[in-house]
């Protein structure tokens, strides 16, 4: 299995590595479009701020190289709202392949503390990120970790995991090829591991 991770300037890369060897999967981190392309499976994690995010990637052709990727591919955390079509951190356009628009949590009571930071749980789970029978199933109201300042919207079509931290917003989407979650599955224990292995056994 040829495992590759998007390399740009956002952290979290290691994590994902370690969680990653964990499962048997040595994957490479690279930014060359050839090797991305050729991959089985491409991850695109990350840690950070937007518009820093998406001026590296375009910088370097990065953002049409995601685009035009064709194999399974899941966003972590930012690499998430990059996926998306605009963000209001930095009033950001994303690389757009969700037509959402990232934003910012506002709190709605003293007890609401931004970022979001720690274990919540997630719920109306579909696709097969979740829902591969057996040892890999992952149960409504499982907890995985967040941190987070900004979230994605619920979408009809294309949440596939909601999560409610002063709303109700997407954990994870899902259109076509590309999947993402908002949530580190690399810090989430058990079930993110199995998050991952799903990912990864994805035809």
């Amino acid at each position: 299995m040829n495992v590759a991770i998007v390399k740009y300037n956002a952290g979290n890369i290691y994590s994902v590595v370690n969680a990653l060897k964990r499962l048997g999967i040595e994957p490479s981190i690279t930014d060359c479009p050839e090797e991305l392309m050729k991959a089985d499976k491409v991850l695109f994690p990350g840690q950070g701020e937007a518009k820093t995010a998406m001026e590296y990637l375009r910088e370097h052709n990065l953002d049409n190289v995601i685009r035009d990727l064709q194999q399974p591919v899941l966003g972590i955390c930012v690499g998430q709202q990059l996926l998306c079509r605009h963000s209001e951190e930095g009033d950001t356009d994303c690389i757009g392949i969700f037509p959402m628009d990232v934003r910012r949590f506002s709190p709605t009571c003293h007890e609401d503390k931004i970022p979001q930071m720690g274990w919540n749980k997630i719920f109306n789970l579909k696709s097969p990120l979740f829902l591969t029978p057996g040892d890999s199933l992952v149960k409504e109201n499982s907890y995985v970790y967040f941190v987070h300042s900004y979230y994605v919207p619920l979408h009809e079509e294309y949440t596939i995991a909601t999560a409610d931290f002063t709303l109700p917003y997407s954990a994870a989407i899902h259109k076509d090829n590309f999947y993402a979650t908002q949530f580190h599955p690399e810090k989430s224990g058990d079930i993110g591991a199995r998050i991952l292995k799903n990912f990864i056994d994805l035809k």
